[in-house]
């Protein structure tokens, strides 16, 4: 029976090896990163895509605001979960796991965006234009909203892509920072809110310009102070859901989640 363990042991470390000797460091990339999409609990990574989704979805609406000076979109209402994903994957696999695990969702992002622009092509009519004598005028509006536009589009995946790197990284360098008790709450707090507030005030102010600026009319101003409040917004949510996000890197941690990748980059960086 010893024997059939080690030579199990022994196989399942040759195949965490496979990929440096394979021809080519885009094969030991893509190992890598598939190792990683296995190691990231499916639930989190589900609500993960899900937020970047319905984010970008509700960026194109506007919200009505009593003074001209603030501008709001209503992707602010789940924003702040992709970013509380990050944080987590950036705490337990690390800063490039994170933004690897982004561009992902981006993709899914942008095949979702695919779908809705072919059913919005798609003669038919939606369920809520129905309305006597506006039929073809709601209909038209629901096909827009869902179909996208480029401009959006565009500018949701910049803006995302910027801010995730942002994040995930100024997470990473904030948490080395921390050293007396860097599993703790408090290092968790001070990573994950600086990291947010800098990388929801980026997202925000990179669509802004992109998009709310050229195509909306909105000035400069605006265009700042929807950062800043939109990034105040969603840092309070981080800051009300920062206790389960702890909780959940804390049992990850205890529970060994992906140990396979982690190890393989440990290993990987031995090497290096």
């Amino acid at each position: 029976m010893q024997k059939v363990d080690t030579q199990k042991v022994e196989t399942q470390k040759v195949d965490v090896q496979k990929p440096e000797r394979a021809d080519g460091k885009l094969k030991s990339q893509l190992y890598e990163l598939k190792l990683l999409l296995r190691s990231i609990p499916t639930l989190l990574m589900a609500f993960f895509v899900i937020s970047v989704i319905v984010m970008n979805l509700l960026a194109n609406k506007s919200i009505s605001l009593p003074v001209d000076w603030l501008a709001l979109d209503g992707g602010l209402i789940v924003s702040w979960m992709a970013f509380l994903s990050m944080d987590i994957m950036t705490k337990h696999f690390g800063p490039k796991a994170a933004t690897e695990a982004s561009a992902v969702a981006v993709l899914l992002n942008l095949m979702v965006c695919l779908f809705f622009f072919v059913a919005s092509k798609i003669p038919g009519m939606w369920g809520e234009a129905y309305v006597e004598g506006s039929e073809a005028l709601i209909n038209g509006a629901l096909d827009r909203t869902f179909g996208g536009t480029w401009y959006v589009v565009f500018g949701s995946t910049v803006a995302f892509i910027v801010s995730a790197v942002i994040n995930n990284f100024l997470n990473y360098a904030i948490g080395k920072l921390l050293r007396k008790d860097p599993d703790g709450f408090l290092a968790y707090a001070c990573r994950t809110y600086l990291s947010t507030a800098v990388g929801q005030f980026a997202d925000n102010l990179t669509f802004a310009l992109i998009v709310s600026h050229f195509f909306f009319g909105w000035s400069l101003l605006q265009c700042v102070t929807c950062a800043v409040t939109g990034m105040a917004a969603e840092l309070l949510c981080e800051i009300v859901f920062s206790g389960p996000g702890y909780r959940i890197c804390r049992k990850w941690k205890e529970e060994n989640v992906g140990k396979q990748y982690l190890d393989y980059i440990a290993e990987k960086r031995k090497k290096e």
